[in-house]
């Protein structure tokens, strides 16, 4: 914090001479930089000339120089205030954008860019016309956010800032209507937004201004009471500040020293809030002093107490005896030269950076309301950004630093008639309906964004203008939650509560559908249901359909919980190593079995393996050896669990005819399917022994059991069923 804050109304006099303001401001810029701040100066003097703004009147040229001012005296770069002279640029250029990429550098495009788009949104979104201080000021700390949110350069929003400052010293010339409107926009949302992020001279001079055109009375009976004018109030702090750093200096104690002379609203406001009489107010003058150590806090407080004399009453111990909040300080009153009172404030540099970026903040303790912990922590770090940029020795590297996503979890958009909405982001304009009306998120079906017809499900950005499209009754859709086009949790639960509502029995057949869909995509796994749903938390498969038909369930979920359904990966049996040439007989069944003859087997009835299929045998518990493919799944199970007890096998001389083997085929569902295909089969005189067939969403599934003598024969079959009408795939199972 400097000494003494210079008022930004002597920056403005400054700029009552362009020409002057230019040469003054360039004699301490690098060649590059004068030259980008002559040639704006100069393109916004030709293009500004002769015209004035909509809202005020105001010469453009006029005010872009005294809010450039302002920029530079805040040492924002050169590029923020060459963006500044240019700000209405885009006003009178359709070809700005690029006339300006070639006429000087990204930044300040980018500058120029976000401050046309903060004026044109700050333009629509009105809390004027709100109906009670309650919706006005939710709507005022929403603006607050989106300015914030809204910009990648945290000095568009101090540009902003400082145009506006220059509009409240220009509304004088304005009618009543004009000026009360545009102060009370200053006062909810502009002043505590420079409040925030501790820029303190423009955030004073908002409040004065501002108070000044909404309670002229207020303002002039502070303004009398007022022995002195507020170039004798700074020039008197200077004075004190002067006189104490002697003093800290003949005692040894190293330290800062800054004051201020308190502000016309900021009098009357303390004046309300404690119910006191002018004269009871003993900070209309204050002094900081900052040190290194809780003993020289003390130390400072009796050097000042032996200056002067101290006012009985108006001693804090904030250091021994800290706030709720843990601020700590010390704070006292003293009469000083002049027979003036002066509060004097005492802390070291820690509990002073804890006071302006902890949770002390001031910006918090003066705003008062509930806090948002993250929301906090970024205006910390914003404000700290600005505190240490006077200090940084390097200033390309300022540039990056000004970039800012720190908002980028949220955004900001506006309904047709100005009111601004957060919502998270990613959000979709079903969010936005929902947060409007519980009713109209019901009923929505399209939406505009900026006059355009989107989809549903387009992602929203920060600024942009939305109109929900809505049907004149109906409710929402299960497969706005499944598709993943809802983010905020009051749209979810909403369209949850409604589904949850309506007909159980439709819901649940929904869900069941939705269900029956995903198990068709895993077809080789059987789950038991009763097993499946008690995985996902729910007593019966109704509860389940229930849920998922609700959209509290997701496809996701159920999928996961099938596929733990899969046994797991036997060891892989490679056929040759199993499969040897038998030197014993076989058995009547005519398969071989190692060194062993005359043994019962039998053919398994879930692989169905037939001649030249490499085949192993499994001996089972009373039942003899069970023959299987040796790729069956089954067999890879039970090998698994009981390795010993697979045996080598081979075909013998075959004394069994045929076989029966499973073939499946898929097709698009027609009339006349089924015969078609029955028709093939009989066309190669192979004989059918079973049919299973099944009929969904369009598509059909048939599996049929048939006789073949060798594996081979079912080849030349699969190649004629896959020539039929429709046929997506064929083959053995």
């Amino acid at each position: 914090m400097v000494s003494v804050v210079r008022s930004v109304a002597d920056t403005l006099a400054g700029a009552a001479d362009p020409q002057r303001w230019l040469e003054h401001l360039s004699a301490s810029q690098n060649e590059a930089d004068r030259s980008a701040l002559a040639r704006a100066f100069n393109c916004a003097r030709e293009l500004y000339a002769g015209k004035r703004l909509t809202q005020t009147g105001e010469d453009v040229f006029s005010h872009a120089v005294s809010a450039a001012a302002i920029v530079a005296d805040l040492d924002l770069l050169t590029d923020a205030v060459v963006a500044t002279l240019l700000f209405a640029v885009p006003d009178f250029r359709e070809d700005w954008h690029e006339w300006m990429t070639n006429e000087f550098n990204p930044t300040v495009v980018v500058l120029v860019d976000g401050v046309n788009r903060v004026r044109r949104l700050t333009e629509i979104a009105r809390i004027d016309k709100l109906d009670t201080p309650e919706e006005r000021a939710r709507q005022a700390e929403t603006m607050r956010k989106m300015l914030l949110a809204m910009v990648a350069d945290i000095r568009v929003v101090l540009i902003k800032l400082a145009w506006r400052t220059q509009t409240m010293h220009y509304l004088t010339e304005c009618p009543e209507p004009v000026r009360r409107a545009i102060a009370q926009e200053t006062m909810d949302v502009f002043a505590p937004l420079a409040n925030r992020l501790g820029v303190w001279q423009i955030k004073w001079e908002l409040e004065d201004l501002a108070f000044r055109h909404i309670e002229p009375e207020n303002y002039k009976k502070i303004a009398k009471l007022l022995d002195e004018r507020r170039l004798g109030r700074i020039d008197y702090i200077a004075r004190v500040l002067d006189t104490l750093r002697g003093e800290l200096r003949a005692a040894g104690v190293n330290g800062e020293v800054a004051g201020r002379p308190k502000h016309i609203y900021s009098i009357w406001k303390k004046m309300r809030k404690k119910n006191l009489d002018f004269s009871e107010l003993y900070d209309i003058r204050a002094v900081r002093v900052l040190v290194e150590s809780v003993k020289d806090c003390y130390t400072v407080l009796g050097l000042i107490h032996s200056m002067w004399q101290p006012v009985p009453g108006e001693f804090d111990d904030y250091i021994s005896h800290p706030k709720a909040n843990d601020y700590r300080s010390l704070h006292t009153a003293v009469i000083g030269p002049e027979d003036r009172v002066i509060e004097v404030q005492i802390r070291t540099f820690d509990m002073h950076e804890h006071a302006e970026f902890g949770v002390a903040a001031h910006w918090r303790y003066k705003e008062g309301g509930k806090g948002d912990a993250a929301y906090e922590e970024k205006i910390s770090w914003l404000r700290q950004l600005l505190d240490w940029r006077e200090e940084v020795s390097d200033r390309s590297g300022l540039t990056d630093a000004f970039k800012t996503e720190l908002f980028s979890d949220t955004i900001y958009v506006l309904t047709p008639n100005g009111r601004v909405l957060a919502l998270p982001s990613g959000a979709t304009a079903i969010d936005f309906a929902y947060a409007i009306h519980t009713d109209l998120g019901h009923r929505c079906r399209g939406a505009k964004v900026e006059g355009q017809i989107v989809p549903l499900s387009t992602p929203l950005q920060n600024g942009q203008r939305v109109e929900i499209l809505a049907a004149k009754e109906g409710g929402p859709s299960v497969n706005w939650l499944h598709e993943g086009w809802v983010k905020s949790h009051r749209a979810i639960a909403k369209i949850r509560q409604h589904i949850r509502l309506q007909n159980a029995d439709a819901v649940r057949e929904s869900g069941r559908q939705l269900f029956e869909k995903e198990l068709a995509r895993h077809p080789n796994l059987q789950p038991n249901l009763a097993a499946l749903a008690e995985k996902l938390g729910f007593a019966r498969m109704d509860e389940l359909y229930g849920a998922l038909g609700h959209g509290e369930l997701s496809i996701r979920s159920v999928a996961q919980a099938i596929e733990s359904f899969a046994p797991p990966p036997p060891p892989d049996i490679a056929p040759e190593d199993l499969v040897k040439r038998s030197k014993g007989g076989h058995n009547a069944g005519g398969i071989l079995i190692e060194g062993i003859d005359n043994l019962m087997t039998q053919l398994a009835r879930c692989c169905k393996p037939a001649p030249p299929d490499a085949v192993v045998g499994f001996v089972t518990k009373g039942r003899g050896i069970s023959i299987h493919r040796a790729n069956c799944l089954t067999l890879k199970r039970l090998s698994a669990d009981a390795p010993e007890r697979l045996i080598a096998a081979d075909w013998g001389e075959q004394k069994t005819s045929v076989f029966p083997i499973d073939i499946e085929v898929i097709a698009h569902d027609r009339n006349g399917l089924l015969r078609d295909i029955s028709d093939v089969l009989s066309r190669e005189k192979l004989n059918v022994i079973a049919v299973n067939t099944l009929s969904k969403d369009l598509k059909a599934r048939m599996r049929f059991t048939v006789e073949v003598r060798q594996v081979n024969d079912i080849n030349r079959v699969l190649s004629h069923v896959l020539d039929l009408q429709g046929i997506l795939e064929a083959r053995r199972v």
